[in-house]
């Protein structure tokens, strides 16, 4: 999936989603139960039961897109909350849709002394 436009605000919907919904379902569940505007222009992002399958909705200005991606391994990481919505960082997400735990990443180095 292409990054989000810059000034995007992504939102997870925590729990897991029906992922047999499509366009107008995902747009329903953002309405009803996320309290938002799914033409807003926002990023939504959904996760099914087994964890390895996302779906991102997003309102291009002239449609709504539809994103999907499955793991051939592993999950991805989502919040423990059984619903509401997660804010993340364009960053975050990136992390999150290659895998990686975007809750607690870690740095590959450490600077030894300053100056």
């Amino acid at each position: 999936m292409p990054g989000p436009p810059p000034g995007v605000r992504v939102w997870l919907a925590a729990g897991p989603t029906d992922m047999r919904r499509g366009f107008d379902g995902l747009a329903r569940q953002v309405q009803e139960a996320l309290g938002q505007d799914p033409f807003s222009g926002q990023l939504f992002v959904f996760r099914g039961r087994r964890g390895d399958l996302v779906k991102a909705l997003w309102w291009d200005g002239q449609g709504l897109v539809l994103y999907a991606k499955r793991l051939e391994r592993g999950h991805f990481v989502w919040p423990q909350a059984k619903d509401g919505v997660v804010s993340l960082t364009p960053a975050q997400l990136s992390m999150l849709l290659e895998g990686i735990d975007w809750r607690m990443p870690t740095r590959t180095w450490r600077p030894e002394m300053a100056g």
